[in-house]
C-alpha cells in the first residue's frame, strides 16, 4: 500500500462520516430535547452576559434544573453561537464536530496498533456504527467527551504525556463518566508503564489545573448532584434491602448496602460487555438511541470478540493498552442504575471499531478468502446501514414526542400572541417548559435570571412563573383553569391529556399526528 493511498481514502471515509452526519441535521432528530435546549440557552447567557441561566458569572458548573452540568460543552456552544446564532445547528456543532475528530482519532488508533488497514477499517465503522453517528447528530457532552478522552489516550501511548494530560482534562470537564474513568486509567497506565517518571512539570501543572478542582468538587454537595440522582444505592433500593434483611434468609449478613452494590455493579458491568447491549438492543433510553437497535452492527460481533481473542493471545504494549481500556471503560456506567446506559459507556469508544478492525484484519491476512472475507465485511456493513438509516427514518415520526417536539411551534404561537393577552398558562407536561420558552423566544438572559419564580424541591430546581407566563402540573391544568379571575384574557397551552375549558384556536401535533399542545383562549 503507497504512502498516499491510506489517506485518500480515510478522506473518502471523512466525507461519507460527514454526509450521514449532517443530512437534515437538525431535522433528525427532530428537535432539540431539553439537555440540548439548556446547553443552548445557557450558552446564549454566557454569550451575552457572561453568566448562566442563574445569572453566575462564568460557572465552573451549571445549575440548569439541578443536575449541575459540566462546562465545556456550554463553553463551545458559546463559540458556535457567536458565528452562527441562536439555533439548533449552532447548538448541536461541538458534538459533530468531535463525532468527525473522531474518525480521525480512531484511524490514528488502528494505524498504531496495527497499520494502515486498521486505521482504515476502525475509522470507517466509527463513521457508519449507530452509536457514533446517532451522538453526532445532538448536542451530546458524552460526544465531545469521547474524542477527548480517545485523542488523550493516543497521545498518552505516544508518549505526549503533556497534550494527553491537557485533553483527558478538558474530557473531565464535559462529561461525568470521564471523571471515573479518567483518573482510574490515567493512574493505572503511568504507573504499570512507569512513565509516571517521565511527567515534566507542564504536566504536573495540567493536573493541578484540571484534576485537583475536580476532585474538590466532587467533594461537595454540588458535584455530587449528579450521581446521587443515579446512584446504585438509592432510596428504592435502600427499601428493598431493609425488606430483604427482614424476609428472607440470611437476613443483614447477605442483605446489605455492600453486597447489593456489589451483586449490581458485577450486573451491570457484564451487561456493557454483553451483545445484548452492543449488537442488539442497545440503551433504554429513547433520546440517546433507535430502541431495539444495536450501537454496533451484527457484523462486528464476530469480529470484536475475536478481536478481544487476539489482543490476550497476542500481548503486544499495545494490546495491553487497549485490555487496560476495554476493562475500565464499563467501571463509570457500573456504579450507576438504568444499565446499560448510552452515554455512560462513552469512554469505551472507539474501542469496539478498533478491537473489531483488528479482527477484521486478522481475517484478511491470515486466510486466503481475504475477497470473500471483504466481500462478505462491505456487503453486511452497507445492508446494516441501509436498515439503520430507515429505522432511523421511522424513529422520527414515532420517537418525536421523546424530543419533545412541539415546543417551538407552541412557543413562536405564544411570543405573537403575548401582548394580547392578560396572562398564559402554560403546561408542564413535557418538561420544563421555561426552558424552551427561554430558547426558542430567546428571552433576554438578564430578565429571565431575574424575573423567573422557582421553588426547589425532590433535588430539582422547578420554575412556575416568568413574566406573565405560569407553568402549571398537567394534572392541576383543569382545576387551575377553572379557578382563574374572571378578569382579563387568558391563552392556555394544555395536553391532549389534561386539556383545559376553553375556546380552542391551534393544535400542535407530534409527527405521527398524536396531538402534543392544544392552544385555547378564556
Amino acid at each position: 500500500m503507497s504512502k498516499i493511498k491510506p489517506f485518500v481514502w480515510l478522506i473518502f471515509i471523512v466525507i461519507l462520516g460527514f454526509a450521514l452526519r449532517t443530512a437534515f441535521f437538525g431535522r433528525l432528530p427532530p428537535s432539540p430535547h431539553w439537555d440540548e435546549i439548556s446547553l443552548g440557552y445557557n450558552a446564549y447567557s454566557l454569550l451575552h452576559t457572561g453568566r448562566d441561566e442563574w445569572g453566575m458569572a462564568l460557572p465552573i458548573i451549571f445549575r440548569a434544573f439541578g443536575d449541575y452540568k459540566l462546562p465545556i460543552y456550554a463553553y463551545l456552544a458559546v463559540v458556535s453561537q457567536a458565528i452562527l446564532g441562536l439555533n439548533i445547528f449552532a447548538t448541536r456543532l461541538p458534538s459533530l464536530v468531535a463525532g468527525m475528530g473522531l474518525i480521525i482519532v480512531a484511524f490514528a488508533l488502528g494505524r498504531k496498533a496495527a497499520g494502515n488497514l486498521v486505521g482504515l477499517f476502525s475509522a470507517l465503522l466509527v463513521a457508519v456504527s449507530p452509536w457514533t453517528l446517532f451522538l453526532s447528530r445532538i448536542g451530546s457532552e458524552a460526544n465531545v467527551s469521547a474524542f477527548l478522552i480517545a485523542a488523550g489516550l493516543y497521545y498518552l501511548f505516544t508518549g505526549k504525556l503533556s497534550r494527553a494530560i491537557l485533553l483527558l482534562g478538558l474530557s473531565v470537564w464535559t462529561y461525568n463518566s470521564a471523571r471515573i474513568f479518567v483518573p482510574l486509567f490515567l493512574s493505572s497506565y503511568l504507573i504499570i508503564s512507569k512513565n509516571y517518571k517521565r511527567l515534566s512539570p507542564i504536566s504536573y501543572l495540567l493536573i493541578t489545573i484540571f484534576f485537583i478542582p475536580m476532585f474538590i468538587q466532587l467533594l461537595n454537595p454540588t458535584g455530587q448532584a449528579r450521581y446521587q440522582n443515579l446512584s446504585l444505592i438509592d432510596s428504592g433500593a435502600i427499601t428493598r434491602i431493609n425488606q430483604w434483611q427482614t424476609g428472607k434468609w440470611g437476613g443483614r449478613i447477605l442483605y446489605n448496602k455492600a453486597t447489593y452494590f456489589a451483586v449490581n455493579f458485577v450486573r451491570n458491568y457484564i451487561s456493557y460487555l454483553s451483545p445484548n447491549f452492543l449488537f442488539w438492543n442497545g440503551g433504554s433510553h429513547y433520546q440517546l438511541s433507535v430502541p431495539n437497535t444495536g450501537l454496533l452492527y451484527w457484523i462486528n460481533l464476530p469480529l470484536f470478540y475475536f478481536g478481544i481473542f487476539l489482543l490476550v493471545k497476542y500481548p503486544s504494549k499495545f494490546n495491553r493498552f487497549l485490555l487496560l481500556w476495554l476493562l475500565l471503560s464499563p467501571v463509570a456506567g457500573s456504579i450507576t442504575r438504568d444499565s446499560p446506559h448510552t452515554t455512560r459507556a462513552i469512554v469505551m469508544l472507539p474501542l469496539p471499531m478498533l478491537v473489531s478492525a483488528l479482527g477484521l484484519n486478522y481475517l484478511v491476512t491470515k486466510f486466503k478468502w481475504k475477497t470473500a472475507v471483504l466481500a462478505v465485511f462491505f456487503i453486511s456493513l452497507y445492508i446494516g446501514l441501509e436498515q439503520y438509516i430507515t429505522a432511523l427514518r421511522l424513529y422520527q415520526t414515532q420517537y418525536s414526542w421523546a424530543w419533545q417536539y412541539g415546543y417551538s411551534q407552541a412557543v413562536q404561537y405564544i411570543k405573537s400572541q403575548y401582548n394580547n393577552y392578560d396572562r398564559i398558562i402554560f403546561t408542564k407536561r413535557y418538561g420544563e417548559p421555561h426552558e424552551f420558552i427561554a430558547y426558542y423566544w430567546p428571552w433576554d438572559p438578564a430578565d429571565f435570571a431575574k424575573n423567573k419564580v422557582w421553588d426547589y424541591h425532590a433535588n430539582w430546581y422547578w420554575v412556575n412563573e416568568l413574566a406573565k407566563i405560569k407553568f402549571v402540573n398537567d394534572w392541576e391544568m383543569k382545576d387551575y383553569v377553572a379557578n382563574l379571575p374572571p378578569d382579563g384574557k387568558s391563552l392556555v397551552v394544555s395536553s391532549p391529556d389534561n386539556e383545559s375549558p376553553g375556546t380552542e384556536i391551534l393544535k400542535i401535533d407530534f409527527l405521527d399526528n398524536k396531538p402534543a399542545f392544544i392552544i385555547k383562549k378564556i
